[in-house]
Formats: C-alpha cells, structure tokens, sequence
C-alpha cells in the first residue's frame, strides 16, 4: 500500500466534514438564515462529489453506484453524484514514456511512428489516451495508465474494505438486506480490467464478436496490449449526446437506438457480460450512423440463474405484471427474518402499470429499476448486489439512446428482440452440455432416494418426523404465533405416514 494513503484519505474527509459542521453551526445560529433549506441540501451534495472525485477514481465509482441506490441515499445526493466523472488535468507526455518504454519495449516508435504527443484525445483518472498511427498508416489510439494509478486504486480498496466491515458490524440490520462488503466486492471485480488492459483487451475482443451481427454497431479492435497500456484501432466519431440534429436522420436514429438496445439486452440476457458503464461519453457515432462502444474497462459478469431472473422482471415490466416482476425481483436473492414480501408486491403492483408502455422521454427507466430497488430494502428483502451494476449500466445506456431517439419504448425494443434471445437460450437448455448435466442431477437423486427414504422411516419410528409450515411471509418472524398447520400440509403428513407404514407391513411380511 503507498504510504499515507489512508492518512491522506482520512485527512480530505476530515476536511469536509469540518467545512460542512460549520455550516450547520452556522446555520443554527441563523447567520445563513437567509439561505433556503433547499440551497443548503444542494451545498451538501456539491460537497459530497467534489469530496469524492478529490479522493480519486475509486471513489468517483463507487459514488457513481450509489447515484442508482434510492434505498441509500436521499434524491437531491443522487442527482449530484449522478454528475460525477472521471475527467482529470492532463499529464506531459514525458510522465507516460518510461510505461511505453517498459510495456512495449524501446522500438514502440517504430511501430507507431505519428504519435501526437501534444495534446491527448482524453484525460482520465486512470489512463490517458492518445491518436497514432502504425506503421502501415492505420490510425490507432494508445492508452497509457498513469504512473502509480493500479497501486492507488488498489490502497483505496483496502481502505474502503475496513469501512464496509465496520459499517456492517455497527449496522447488522442494515447489513442484512445490503451487505456493504458485497456491494463493493461486486464494484472491485467490474474495475478489475481498468487496473489490467489484458483484461479490457479480452472484453473487446468477445465485444467485437457479439456486435458482428448488428450492421450499426462496431468495437474498436485490439492490436496489441500489455498490463499497463492498450492499443487499438481509431473509432471515428463523436459523443452521441453531441450529435448535430441533422446528421442522422429519424430512421437512421430509431435503428440505430433499436440495435444499441437489442445489444446490451442480449448482453445481459445471452452473452451475460455486458458493458457496465455505456455512457453518452463511451458511445461515439460517425456521420454513416455507425455507433462505436469504447472504453471497456468497467465489465459486469452475470450468472445464469441471475440473467434469467432479470430478464423475467423485464418481460414481467413490458407486460405491466407488478406481481409477477416482484417475484422475479425476489428470485434475485432472499427474504431476510422480517421482509414484508405481500407488501413487497404491493409497492411494485402499484407503480408498475405507470412504467409498462412508457417511453424513455416519459420515464427513466434506470430510475425505475432502483426504485424497485428502495421497495425491496424497505420491505427486508434482500438482492445481489449485481442489482447495482446492472442498474447502473440499464441507466447508462437509455440515457444514451435517448439522446437520439427519446420516443423510443424500452417494452417495444424488448419485444422485438425477445425472439432471437429466447432461441439462444433454448439452444443453451438443449446443449449437449446442459442435458448431459440435467441427466447427472437426476441420476444423483435417484440414487439418494432410499437413504432418503430410510431416514424418513427412522424418522417415524422413533416419533421424531415433524412438519413445518409458514403462510404468514408478510409478517415478520417472531411477531406472532406460528400457524396451525395447514389442511394440506395435514394430509400431506397423513399420506407420508400411510406410505411408510404400508412399506414398514410389506417388509415384515416378506420377512415372515
């Protein structure tokens, strides 16, 4: 770890948190009187960014996740946090040579003899990027991390880990629906390739594949990469939320905002790696209307039973099934010993018929994903913290196509690409492989089924088979008594028991 990072971490916090207890003195003692309370909350906020990209590029991220936690932090936060970036003051060049020369080897000017030096194309926190060309004319861009940048990220991890686990042991209720830790591990493992390029360089490469089927879209291509420094083709273009409004025209923009959608749902749904920070800044766009994704440093990875569960909340939104999206929301983790799962549908009941058939220049829906997010927190419901990067990324991304297409509806996209995802899946389910693994389940639980079933019987006979049933899941545990059994959890016991007796008298007789 460099040494003082954590003084140095400490020292900036403390900072502002001084400057804002003078304002509250000041506040209290009415020589800001004259300042709404609106403008305060607002100060506040300003502060909480500029506190946060002054502690560097690890904290601008993890205050970008917390912009998508209505269940965490307060609107007029978010909307603050929601502006933060990774822009900083451009380095000389000369601090970025000995990388080229250690990475690359003594010969990188040969290979890339028309480097522009001068001024870079960006300017991150992280990495600085410039134009060049290779040695056959080919323009290319050459990112360089910046000297020290994976050692900082890397202290300030440690750091922020000390502070999960203790927020988690002062706050044990809280860290039953939003484990800290788990949130931020899930963060650490999405910046893992912007702290190694070998890694970006692999998400380009699987990028670059997926996007061949889509005629408007492309993925720069690699050309060589190290841990510190990535090279590759030049996308032409510029921001999509800097397009002239008659350089496209509608239906250029309409197909062009249909396949952006269709490729990150598929990302999310098929591939299940998807770009977790898609936004307007990570999209550029040429004059032909062909969207170029860049900047794949920040990749989510999703698991199988997951991505089905959130393409079931999708599907369940587009047809507007409140109920149906709560239950496919709480497949993505678990009821905790007080949630409140019939008010848990409820809440979602109620808003979504205000979402199904919404346009994104009607309803954000980024938005709308995390305040379903605030209704399971509330009601003690416990998710992935996946949730947060895909909400994040699901809120990137419309914010991009809505730049060029705002009437576009989320639920129309989605039917039209539903098609070509499901046929993917079923040919996943019907794969060798997933058949072959269906079939070993069911070999093991026929095996186990007589010790099982041995068990049960001892079970009985020592007059130790009980059966549990709860119907009260909206009620917390340990507020009332437990329900009497149910009828059918009676005949279910009565039949179990008749079963095993009539297999107890069959023995005996075979014995006899």
């Amino acid at each position: 770890m460099p040494p003082g990072r954590t003084r140095r971490t400490a020292r900036i916090l403390t900072r502002s948190l001084y400057g804002e207890a003078v304002r509250a003195v000041r506040a209290r003692s009415g020589s800001s009187s004259r300042v709404p309370a609106h403008a305060r909350q607002q100060q506040r906020a300003h502060t909480i960014r500029a506190t946060l990209e002054e502690l560097g590029p690890l904290y601008v991220k993890v205050g970008q996740i917390l912009a998508t936690r209505p269940d965490l932090v307060p609107e007029h936060v978010r909307e603050e946090l929601a502006q933060l970036n990774d822009e900083a003051t451009a380095e000389p060049f000369a601090a970025f040579e000995p990388i080229l020369d250690e990475e690359l080897g003594p010969d990188w000017r040969r290979r890339y003899p028309c480097l522009r030096t001068g001024e870079p194309l960006g300017a991150a926190s992280l990495a600085q990027v410039y134009k060049a060309t290779t040695t056959d004319g080919t323009p290319c861009v050459i990112k360089i991390q910046r000297p020290g940048a994976r050692a900082a990220v890397e202290a300030d991890m440690k750091v922020l880990r000390r502070a999960a686990r203790a927020l988690g042991t002062a706050a044990p209720r809280l860290k039953e629906v939003v484990n800290p830790q788990a949130v931020l591990e899930a963060l650490f493992t999405v910046m893992q390739p912007e702290l190694d390029f070998t890694r970006e360089a692999t998400n380009m490469k699987a990028a670059r594949k997926a996007a061949k089927r889509f005629k408007r879209l492309s993925v720069p291509k690699v050309i060589e990469a190290t841990p510190r420094v990535l090279v590759q083709t030049f996308a032409d273009g510029v921001p999509i939320n800097k397009i002239k409004p008659h350089t496209l025209t509608r239906k250029q923009r309409t197909a062009l905002a249909h396949d952006l959608i269709t490729f990150m749902l598929r990302s999310y749904f098929v591939q299940r790696t998807f770009h977790a920070d898609p936004h307007p800044g990570n999209i550029l766009v040429s004059e032909a209307g062909t969207a170029h994704l860049i900047d794949w440093g920040m990749v989510g990875k999703i698991d199988r039973n997951t991505s089905t569960a959130f393409l079931g909340a999708f599907l369940a939104l587009a047809h507007n099934d409140g109920a149906g999206m709560a239950r496919q929301w709480i497949n993505l983790g678990s009821a905790t010993a007080w949630s409140d799962v019939a008010g848990f549908i409820s809440d979602v009941s109620a808003a979504v018929p205000h979402w199904a058939d919404a346009s994104l220049d009607e309803l954000n829906f980024g938005v709308a994903l995390t305040a379903v997010l605030r209704y399971s927190t509330s009601r003690g419901i416990q998710v992935t913290p996946l949730v947060s990067v895909v909400g994040k990324s699901v809120a990137n991304i419309e914010g991009s196509v809505r730049c060029i297409c705002p009437d576009i509806k989320l639920s129309q996209a989605l039917h039209e690409a539903l098609r070509d995802i499901l046929r993917d899946l079923l040919s996943e389910v019907l794969s060798t492989e997933q058949v072959a693994r269906a079939v070993i389940e069911g070999l093991t639980a026929v095996a186990k089924t007589p010790t099982q079933m041995q068990a049960l019987l001892g079970d009985l006979a020592a007059r130790q088979f009980t059966v549990q049933s709860r119907t009260n899941l909206g009620v917390p545990k340990g507020k009332q008594p437990l329900p009497h059994p149910t009828s059918r959890s009676v005949l279910t016991t009565g039949l179990t028991a008749a079963a095993a007796v009539a297999l107890t008298r069959n023995r005996i007789r075979r014995r006899t």
